[in-house]
């Protein structure tokens, strides 16, 4: 695996791969990888002959700057899952080079970013559609693959891709969870016991969630159910719980109070402790 720290290095081993006829699926991460990053990997994988993964804790995307301060940095055990994982190449670039100084070039899908989990960390999806723009100019992959996790994040990495003419397929890979339902995250290395114990109150919202919708309860009888099942965790605060349109996240187009008709995106962000949390689920009746 080719270990790129500058942007030069990284364009020298595409164009490499690209000499050798082969297609490349691009994976982007900050680190502190798990198994739900592998999983990515694995799914680039099977798709194309090459797999180039980035490392880099964007500071942009971070609202609140102990956030970014404490956010874990596991470099040498990421390269060696990377490796173990059959990735070719690796991006570790500097910040200085990502943003240069005097950068003032930002990319903002204007709806998408500023609704939903949006409204909860002002400027965030900015950061991400910038990041990921420099990025995959940087690489020039022909796909890119996102955990379905960050669903909002998928969703405006999608219309970015869509509105600029990239020529690059945004691929979604499903949540991997821990043994009791836990989304995999970066960041749950940072809950103590008591909170991560806690925090499998998101997949047990969701699991309910989806009994409701089967039983054709309403979307306003299965946000109520979200709610009072988060209440009852006293370790955990309900950030945002959001019930839309998948794809678009346009509001639903029934009513609320009428048997859930048609299938649904349910994103909920919840804090434990410092650290925050999100989880998703598609569901349909």
């Amino acid at each position: 695996m080719q270990i790129c720290r500058s942007i030069a290095a990284i364009r020298d081993a595409v164009a490499g791969f690209r000499a050798e006829g082969q297609s490349i699926g691009l994976v982007t991460t900050m680190g502190a990888l798990h198994a739900g990053h592998m999983s990515l990997i694995d799914a680039a994988r099977r798709d194309h002959g090459r797999v180039v993964a980035t490392i880099f804790v964007n500071p942009t995307q971070f609202g609140d700057p102990k956030d970014l301060e404490t956010y874990p940095r596991t470099e040498e055990a990421d390269l060696a899952m990377l490796e173990a994982a059959g990735c070719d190449a690796v991006l570790i670039p500097r910040a200085d080079e990502i943003y240069p100084e005097g950068d003032e070039t930002i990319v903002e899908t204007r709806d998408l970013a500023v609704r939903l989990h949006g409204a909860v960390r002002p400027g965030h999806f900015r950061g991400v559609a910038t990041v990921v723009t420099k990025l995959f100019n940087i690489t020039r992959p022909d796909a890119a693959y996102f955990g379905e996790k960050d669903y909002q994040q998928l969703q405006v990495i999608r219309r970015m891709a869509r509105d600029l003419h990239m020529n690059i397929d945004i691929v979604g890979v499903p949540t991997m969870r821990e043994a009791d339902g836990l989304a995999m995250s970066s960041r749950n290395v940072r809950l103590g016991p008591e909170d991560r114990a806690a925090a499998v109150v998101l997949n047990r919202a969701l699991d309910r969630a989806e009994r409701m919708a089967i039983e054709r309860a309403s979307p306003a009888q299965i946000e109520a159910a979200i709610r009072a099942c988060l209440a009852d965790e006293p370790r955990a605060t309900l950030t945002g719980l959001d019930l839309a349109r998948p794809g678009d996240l346009a509001p639903l187009s029934q009513s609320a109070d009428i048997p859930l008709s048609e299938p649904v995106a349910i994103m909920i962000s919840a804090q434990f402790g410092e650290v925050l949390l999100i989880d998703q689920r598609e569901i349909a009746p």
